[in-house]
């Protein structure tokens, strides 16, 4: 994980400090605009990047689920305000966002050129990737962590993930500080994702030593602090152990892999984007692990125990429903957000098309009518 990172409370300094060396002279920054702007993060980026001498201009579009033509626009901004490097400065949209434009920064075509699986054409990137920065203000997605970007095409409901070598940060800047003023149930989202990143790589079949290491610790700090973050949002020390956990679930995308939750949860999202993706993954999360478990009972059992449980699948959904009874969110189902029982199947079709590559790191062997059961437990 070539990332360098730059973790604790005030690390967000370090942009100022002239023994750190900067990949550019000029910065696009990538936000969703309005929190980073209110609690003036944004002005301080931009104030310690001007006392190294280094300008910046912001794109300040993006989406909670972001769209392909912004990561068009904001490259054709970057390229005629003469930037060489990206910031992304936010959650993980904002970052997923910088990696995806700093792909276009210097490259032709379309994003979707690049991009492998559904309608994607999945082409050799042509020319070097512009250098990535990654200033995280929540604990989610891990993407300071991993090269992987999400994007969703509007217009044919696809939402993919993206990644190559050439798409991890070269900077990354974990400062809990910046999460204090995240509210409790994007906290809850957030903080699940991470978990089921670590989860879902440790069960998947590309699951090494080295990155059950990082997945086993990451689930024993969410497990024990996530409940803390969101119920006292002040309290700095289970900030920052969830924001490591959350770093910790990077490192394990980038050594193991996701498992065909995620493709449900993209899928659902895709028609959905209004769904935090946090909370997608929890609606599913009981049924899809109850359906997958058994296909490694071990491992389950092994994070039952990180639970506080009895080592066991039966210990392990045990665990995970108190885990989201703690943190207000067990009563979460996909119909309230919109989604329509009667297209499950659809949901389930998109999920094969768009994203269908993680499928085949399942231990599980979950066909299209599996993917709608566990869609319509997720239902009610």
């Amino acid at each position: 994980m070539p990332a360098g990172l730059h973790f604790g409370p005030g690390s967000l300094n370090v942009l100022g400090n002239q023994n750190v060396k900067l990949p550019g002279s000029k910065a696009l920054i990538v936000t969703g605009g309005s929190s980073v702007k209110r609690h003036g993060y944004l002005d301080r980026v931009q104030q310690l990047l001007r006392t190294r001498g280094v300008e910046s201009v912001v794109f300040d579009k993006v989406q909670p689920n972001p769209i392909v033509e912004h990561v068009m626009e904001a490259a054709e901004m970057a390229r005629e305000s003469g930037c060489d490097f990206v910031i992304g400065l936010g959650g993980g949209s904002s970052m997923d966002s910088a990696k995806s434009i700093a792909v276009m920064l210097n490259n032709p075509g379309h994003y979707w050129d690049y991009v492998s699986g559904g309608s994607g054409k999945g082409l050799p990137i042509p020319h070097p990737v512009a250098p990535i920065v990654c200033i995280t203000t929540t604990a989610g997605t891990g993407t300071e962590a991993d090269p992987w970007t999400v994007i969703t095409k509007s217009d044919t409901n696809e939402k993919i993930g993206f990644g190559c070598d050439q798409t991890f940060p070269k900077m990354s800047i974990v400062d809990p500080e910046l999460m204090l003023t995240v509210p409790p149930h994007l906290t809850a989202y957030q903080g699940f994702d991470a978990l089921f990143h670590a989860m879902e790589g440790y069960v998947a079949n590309c699951a090494t030593p080295m990155s059950d290491l990082f997945a086993l610790k990451s689930i024993e700090l969410i497990a024990k602090w996530l409940p803390v973050a969101v119920n006292d949002g002040s309290n700095v020390e289970a900030r920052s152990a969830v924001a490591f956990a959350n770093t910790l679930s990077g490192i394990v995308e980038t050594g193991s892999c996701c498992t065909s939750e995620h493709s449900l949860e993209h899928a659902l999202s895709a028609y959905h984007p209004e769904m935090p993706h946090g909370a997608g993954l929890i609606m599913l999360c009981e049924a899809y692990h109850a359906a997958y478990a058994p296909s490694c009972p071990e491992r389950y059992a092994d994070m039952a125990r990180l639970f506080g449980e009895e080592g066991s699948i039966e210990g392990f959904l045990t665990g995970l429903r108190k885990l989201r009874e703690a943190c207000h969110v067990a009563d979460l189902k996909l119909s309230d957000y919109g989604v329509d029982a009667a297209d499950l199947a659809k949901y389930a079709r998109n999920a094969r098309h768009t994203m269908g590559g993680l499928f085949g790191f399942d231990r599980a062997t979950l066909d299209e009518d599996a993917c709608i059961e566990i869609l319509r437990k997720s239902y009610y």
